[in-house]
């Protein structure tokens, strides 16, 4: 499980790692928290951490987006 701890685009989050399914790597979105976002994760959870930071970078609205991308328990 991964974590992405963001206080705004939220929304855009879950959508644009919901439709991520490459080199064994998906998510889906189990809970919110506060500000942090859980997801599962099928494939190695420090790659899908790692991926699901470069995508949110790669958005327009993502490279000035203040987040955190992290690996859970």
């Amino acid at each position: 499980m991964i974590s992405i701890a963001s206080a705004m685009q939220q929304e855009e989050i879950k959508k644009l790692l919901a439709e991520y399914n490459e080199e064994g790597i998906s998510y889906s979105f189990k809970e919110k928290k506060g500000i942090k976002l859980y997801f599962e994760v099928t494939g190695d959870t420090q790659q899908a951490a790692a991926t699901a930071k470069q995508l949110i970078k790669a958005q327009p609205w993502g490279s000035v987006l203040y987040f955190q991308a992290a690996v859970e328990g």
